[in-house]
């Protein structure tokens, strides 16, 4: 990597404001239960699967928390989106803007300082820039694509939302924390510790009622209450994990979680959480991305320069695109109709577009230094789970 992870968060921290402190005592922050470290107890204060989160939107087929997300299956708000790839290039300090039917870069936008990830709001009106060394949320309107005026947030690496869109959650890294706040203005409401190191990465179970989030440098998991908002749950990864993205099965049984140290993904029991096996994919696994027929998995490994893709049903690699030349394969999206997978080339200055079909590199676009969580814009789905685009 070419900042050290701990030298980055220590910088993080040190760049913590007397305003900064000052908004996050006032919120109140929620017990986090001590739990023992090998097990994600299902008991809790709201038991998994017995009923949907209040206020989520049901779900279109029990047995497959991406029905929505079917090629064309826009939503009206998606639906009135200029089509662009926004690109937040991490050492640069811009955004770049690539017309996906050109695979150019039309555009090129300052966005504060070490911008991480491009993420849809829960009702696809917004698309929020997380600014992460520069402490702000930056706007930008997907109908226009004109980047609006930076709100101040406290460290927010990664930005999520819970299911019934009451919440925005500000996955606050070097403040080991998430902060729930308002989705629209973004004002913190509960500052939640998790007790473990590099918090960033999360998705929901198929009810809505809790979250499994990771913890980069420490190598847990963490499950979290959605109502509650407090920690039920923990899990320590086997070996010296380092987990980044996490996503659940289609029938909400099976999480996958990418390991960048151990170069693969653990496979956690949906039904009796632990971890139940782990399937090796490649050097530095870590975005993981559904293919639009709910099919298969797609896997990034950064380190090996190429994709693994995981048949859902066998939970087996069924294929792996190796990228030619040197390449960095790192967070992206799949394409509206599904055809394409555009992925940052996190070490390498460029973006790419694979198609999903052959596995064959279709461009390999020149964006700024260190790209990272690029965002496909529009997708379909009714609503936004947060990151590059969770929807469903």
């Amino acid at each position: 990597m070419t900042r050290p992870p701990a030298a980055l968060r220590r910088a993080l921290f040190r760049s913590t404001t007397a305003t900064t402190l000052i908004l996050l005592a006032g919120c109140t922050p929620g017990p986090a239960p001590a739990q023992p470290r090998g097990s994600l107890p299902t008991a809790g204060p709201v038991p998994a699967g017995t009923a949907l989160l209040p206020g989520m939107p049901p779900p279109i087929d029990p047995g497959d928390v991406y029905a929505a997300d079917r090629p064309g299956h826009l939503a009206p708000a998606a639906a009135r989106a200029r089509p662009l790839v926004y690109v937040p290039n991490f050492g640069s300090d811009t955004v770049s803007v690539i017309d996906p039917r050109t695979y150019k870069v039309v555009r090129t936008v300052p966005a504060g300082h070490g911008p991480q990830h491009v993420v849809p709001s829960w009702d696809l009106r917004t698309l929020w820039v997380n600014d992460n060394a520069g402490n702000t949320l930056i706007p930008i309107d997907p109908v226009t694509a004109r980047f609006g005026r930076p709100v101040p947030v406290d460290d927010p690496y990664n930005l999520y939302f819970t299911p019934d869109g009451r919440f925005a959650m500000v996955m606050a890294e070097s403040r080991r924390a998430i902060v729930f706040s308002d989705p629209h203005t973004m004002a913190p409401r509960h500052v939640l510790p998790v007790g473990c190191d590099g918090v960033n990465h999360a998705d929901f179970s198929a009810d809505g009622r809790y979250f499994i989030a990771t913890c980069e440098f420490s190598g847990d998991l963490v499950k979290v209450d959605t109502a509650a908002q407090r920690v039920v749950g923990r899990l320590h990864l086997p070996g010296h994990a380092m987990p980044q993205d996490i996503k659940i099965s289609p029938d909400g049984r099976t999480w996958y979680v990418a390991d960048m140290q151990t170069s693969g993904l653990w496979v956690v029991d949906g039904d009796r959480p632990a971890v139940r096996t782990f399937v090796p994919t490649g050097d530095g696994a870590h975005g993981l991305y559904p293919s639009r027929d709910s099919r298969y998995l797609y896997v990034s490994n950064r380190g090996a320069g190429s994709v693994s893709v995981l048949d859902f049903r066998t939970g087996r690699v069924v294929s792996t695109w190796r990228l030619p030349g040197h390449a960095s394969p790192d967070m992206g999206g799949v394409s509206a109709d599904g055809r394409i997978l555009w992925l940052s080339g996190r070490y390498d200055r460029e973006v790419y577009a694979i198609d999903t079909t052959t596995g064959r590199l279709i461009a390999r676009i020149p964006v700024g230094s260190e790209p990272h969580g690029l965002c496909v814009w529009p997708q379909p789905g009714r609503y936004s789970l947060g990151h590059t685009g969770i929807l469903r």
